[in-house]
């Protein structure tokens, strides 16, 4: 008979250690080469952006005598507020020397229902596109979509027409109602594609339990859009703050927007040029969107991850 020969198990840590060698790979030199060429290219950018931002800082905190000695990037010697208070109730936007503020409060009076009339709008649309589907949905979302990609300037001349006809023109319905129209086609195309991105068997489920139209909306959809409520809101927002010549336009002398008084802040032709009420204007006017921004941006990366703007 033949004899059973013990063979002794192999040594795990040499053949793990053999094992560990054979599966390292050589660190690449290109791969350090692209970190250091990515993290030079985001520092320029950020100088880019943030440079001009911290000239227009520094220089509204100078009296004007340290202004005309040049050192556009010097810090300010004798650090003073009175640019800013200048710039939001005492400067000249015309006729009338009121600040910028009569304008904040305008461009407030048009961002707000502008804003929420077409959320509620988009919503609703993307969401009658998506589970609904009336007939002729394929259609009216291509004209949708088509309508996000039209000019403004196009539009213009046939909606002063309309909005005369309308006796609407230079009033504050008008410009809300032009914000809404031009704002309509992206928000409903953010919530048709979020929407898209909802399990069907949800609406199903709500469709089985009785559910109606509106009833699932706002007690199923709508609770769930919240990521996609502050894309939508960030970017409406955002565009009718920093619109400048649909307010010219349909805003009408009585309803003229913050851009508006910061134009003629800055074109002013009469007087002495003062850059430090001119520079604390302009931060006046782009201060909301910027605190949007950074208040609202952890939501705004959750909705685009969440799929707002997938197609």
């Amino acid at each position: 008979m033949a004899r059973a020969v013990a063979v002794p198990p192999p040594r795990s840590g040499r053949v793990r250690g053999e094992a560990g060698r054979r599966g390292k790979r050589p660190r690449r030199r290109g791969s350090r080469s692209a970190r250091i060429g990515l993290y030079a290219f985001l520092v320029t950018a950020a100088l880019f952006f943030l440079l001009p931002l911290y000239v227009m800082v520094v220089t509204s905190l100078k009296p004007m005598e340290e202004i005309r000695q040049g050192g556009i990037f010097a810090l300010p010697h004798a650090l003073t507020l009175a640019p800013w208070r200048q710039a939001w109730s005492g400067v000249c936007t015309g006729a009338a020397c009121e600040g910028v503020r009569t304008g904040f409060w305008n461009s407030v009076a048009i961002a707000v229902p502008s804003t929420v009339l077409a959320i509620l709008l988009g919503a609703v649309n993307g969401y009658a596109l998506s589970f609904w589907r009336p007939r002729g949905a394929g259609v009216l979302f291509a004209v949708l979509l088509a309508g996000a990609f039209l000019p403004v300037q196009v539009m213009i001349y046939p909606l002063v027409r309309v909005m005369a006809l309308a006796g609407l023109f230079g009033s504050l319905p008008a410009i809300v109602l032009v914000h809404l129209v031009f704002g309509m086609p992206v928000m409903t195309l953010l919530f048709r594609n979020y929407y898209a991105g909802v399990p069907h068997e949800l609406f199903q489920a709500a469709r089985i339990d009785g559910g109606g139209f509106w009833r699932i909306f706002l007690q199923v959809m709508l609770p769930l859009s919240l990521p996609v409520i502050v894309v939508a809101a960030i970017m409406q927002v955002t565009g009718v703050w920093n619109d400048y010549i649909l307010g010219l336009v349909f805003a009408g002398r009585d309803n003229l927007p913050m851009t508006v008084q910061l134009n003629n802040v800055i074109n002013t032709t009469t007087g002495i040029r003062l850059y430090n009420v001119n520079m604390a204007a302009t931060i006046l006017t782009a201060l909301l969107p910027l605190a949007l921004y950074f208040l609202s941006g952890r939501w705004f990366v959750r909705g685009i991850a969440a799929g707002a703007v997938k197609g």
